[in-house]
């Protein structure tokens, strides 16, 4: 029987640290912000929808949708997110449903679908265990502002946009805690697999 896991976090949790631990385990990781961006380059329908939605404005100079600009629009606005995501949610969840039973046709037993808006999208139905990636507050928004040259209040408004990682603690059937160094993390997740039948 094939496992699902749903691999989730917060910006700048350490999501992308447990992924590679993942691929290196030979465990197919399929990643959702990547499909994002594919589904909605220039010949793709989502594109054309958006630049319906919210304007040329939003293109860079070859005319590919600006993300800076997009993001400008979209993170300050509630409405426009939800129509930004309207779009480009549907086209995420068909291809990572297409890629996910193409590694199950080659014979994986287990397929990880590492999606950071798990829960906010509610699409915990495509998962059968959800695996979360926390760190305190402070942890997130000194990670962010240094991964990202961003202001205080930049990184406060991209980590309010999602769901604070203390309310997805109890909705996760395992949670790693990545406070600390990658040794700890990588043993945490060993363990998981382990408990989850999936590293034998």
């Amino acid at each position: 029987m094939a496992l699902v896991i749903g691999l989730t976090g917060g910006i700048a949790s350490g999501k992308s640290t447990v992924s590679n631990m993942l691929k290196e385990l030979s465990i197919p990781v399929i990643d959702a912000d990547q499909i994002a961006r594919e589904v909605v380059q220039k010949d793709k329908p989502a594109y054309e929808e958006i630049v319906r939605t919210f304007g040329v404005d939003i293109l860079a100079p070859d005319l590919q949708i600006d993300r800076a600009k997009l993001g400008a629009i979209v993170f300050h606005q509630e409405e426009k997110r939800q129509l930004l995501n309207q779009i480009v949610h549907p086209a995420v969840r068909k291809e990572m449903l297409a890629q996910k039973e193409a590694f199950l046709q080659e014979g994986h037993s287990t397929v990880v679908l590492d999606i950071p808006l798990l829960f906010e999208s509610k699409l915990t139905s495509l998962v059968d265990k959800i695996l979360l990636i926390f760190v305190d507050d402070h942890v997130q928004l000194e990670r962010l502002m240094k991964r990202n040259h961003f202001t205080e209040a930049e990184a406060e408004a991209r980590i309010q946009s999602q769901m604070p990682l203390s309310q997805k603690v109890p909705l996760a059937d395992e949670v790693i805690n990545n406070n600390g160094s990658i040794d700890e993390t990588k043993r945490q997740l060993l363990a998981i697999l382990a408990k989850w039948n999936v590293l034998s």
